[in-house]
This record gives C-alpha cells, sequence and structure tokens, in this order.
C-alpha cells in the first residue's frame, strides 16, 4: 500500500517545527529516522495531514553529559549512538541492547527518540529508558516539561506526549552499576518476543520486561535468593497478562520472563 496524500516540510528551524504542531496538531507527525513511521503511512494506520521533517535541524543532533546525565537529541541516529566512543563506560546497558535494535541498515536512519516515541512495548529502547530511569524531554511553542518514563508510556504505541508537543530529547542517568540484558526473537535484529534487562541498585535489582505487557514494565526488589527469587519472578510474570499471538503463546512468554529474568538477577547480583 501507499500512504494517504499528506504535505511535507522540510523544518530549517525549530520555531517554525513547535509553530506547526501548534497550529496542525493531531494532524501533524514529525519524521526523523522513518524507520517507524513510514510503515505506518504505507499501511495507513497513520494518516496525518502534514508530515514535519526535522533531520536537517543540526541542534537536535546531540549527545551531552552533564551533571551525571546523558541527554540524547532528537535528531540523533541510532547507529551514531552506538558509535559514540563513551557508550560503554556512560551507558552500558544501551550498549548491550542498542546492537539487538534492527539491523544496520535500519539504525542507520532510525533515531534514538523516534523509537521511543513510536512506543513499541518490543522495542529495546523504551525498555531501556524504564530500566533506567529515563526522562523525556517535551517541547512545545509554549512551554517545556519532562515525563519520567513511568508517566510517558500509557499503552501499546500510546504516550504522554500531547498533540502540540515534540520529544526535543530523551535523558538517561549516567553510571557503572553493573546491568546485564537478553533478548529471544525469531532472528537477530526483529522485534522481540520477550527482551529482558537488570540493573543493580543500591537496594537490590531492578529487572524490567519488554515484548508482554503493553508498556515496559519495571519491578524493583531487594536482594532475593533461592525460592523468594522464584516467587517474585512467578508473580511479575503473571501480572505482565501475556497475551498468545503468532510469535509465542502466553506461556511461552512467562516461561521466558521466569528463566531469563532469574539468570540476569542472578548475574548483576552475584
Amino acid at each position: 500500500m501507499k500512504p494517504a496524500a499528506f504535505d511535507y516540510i522540510r523544518a530549517e528551524a525549530l520555531g517554525a517545527v513547535l509553530e506547526t504542531l501548534s497550529k496542525d496538531g493531531g494532524d501533524a507527525r514529525i519524521i526523523a529516522g522513518g524507520q517507524s513511521l513510514m510503515p505506518m503511512l504505507n499501511m495507513r494506520l497513520a494518516k496525518p495531514k502534514v508530515l514535519i521533517d526535522i533531520m536537517r535541524l543540526q541542534e537536535l543532533d546531540r549527545i551531552e553529559v552533564k551533571s551525571g546525565t546523558v541527554t540524547i537529541g532528537a535528531g540523533v541516529r541510532q547507529a551514531k549512538l552506538l558509535a559514540w566512543p563513551d557508550l560503554s563506560k556512560t551507558l552500558p546497558l544501551i550498549s548491550l541492547a542498542l546492537p539487538w535494535t534492527g539491523h544496520v541498515q535500519t539504525r542507520s536512519r532510525g533515531t534514538v527518540c523516534g523509537s521511543i516515541a513510536h512506543a513499541d512495548p518490543s522495542a529495546e529502547l523504551p525498555l531501556m529508558l524504564i530500566a533506567l530511569g529515563g526522562e523525556v524531554h517535551l517541547r512545545s511553542s509554549k512551554k517545556r516539561r519532562r515525563l519520567p518514563a513511568k508517566e510517558f508510556f500509557a499503552g501499546m504505541m500510546a504516550t504522554g506526549k500531547a498533540s502540540d508537543e515534540m520529544i526535543e530529547a530523551v535523558s538517561f542517568p549516567a553510571g557503572t552499576a553493573r546491568c546485564a540484558f537478553r533478548e529471544v526473537a525469531r532472528r537477530h535484529g526483529d522485534f522481540a518476543i520477550v527482551c529482558c534487562a537488570a540493573v543493580a541498585t543500591k537496594d537490590g535489582v531492578r529487572l524490567s520486561v519488554g515484548g508482554v505487557a503493553d508498556v515496559p514494565t519495571a519491578r524493583d526488589w531487594p536482594r532475593l535468593e533461592g525460592s523468594a527469587l522464584e516467587d517474585a519472578l512467578n508473580a511479575f510474570a503473571y501480572e505482565l497478562e501475556a497475551r498468545d499471538d503468532v510469535h509465542a503463546t502466553a506461556r511461552y512468554r512467562r516461561d521466558l520472563v521466569r528463566s531469563i529474568g532469574r539468570d540476569l538477577v542472578l548475574e548483576v547480583l552475584k
């Protein structure tokens, strides 16, 4: 299929983007890499009247480290973040997960913020935002605001972003805490059947799961061992309310949450 007709604007200034969003609101969509949006346009799952291309805005193509926080602009491609020399020491969990995000070709076009804006519960970058307790920087013509990850994701491919707002950047706390990531997919680079991330915290561990519930979901636990860990994992697996689909059964997804979750928790706490 081909997309429905729309007007195309290649933005030359951020102010013009915000003005268009203020005027056209729900009829406008931002496009950066297009790896998530273009298939939706072609299948007519999205029918904007105006498409605003932001990839010429150099001010959005930035990775900054300040006061223990890494801020990634809306124009930063996934490949650029993966090639960033400081990634493994500053955001070690993302350095583990990002190679699983699509393929070389899609990472060379797709942006970090674009994947988060798409809010696919099977995608790795939304899971990273939840796992690390990141924030989404939203901006409209009237104001700027930040939403914590757990408030940003409102449901499957639904977010707390207002129609006149754009994602200007996302930020993650920098750190070197022990972490681990694992994913099961039909093929490397495909959407995850289940992906899990574990991060050691000062009180224990945070386990985050994607690909099961409508949003990536995290649980913080104290140090658990033996049957206590098994019980917590089993309860978490059922709380996610997995469903059968063409890729896997709900039972298989619950089994993966329990088995992968156990391995990751033990790995970061050893």
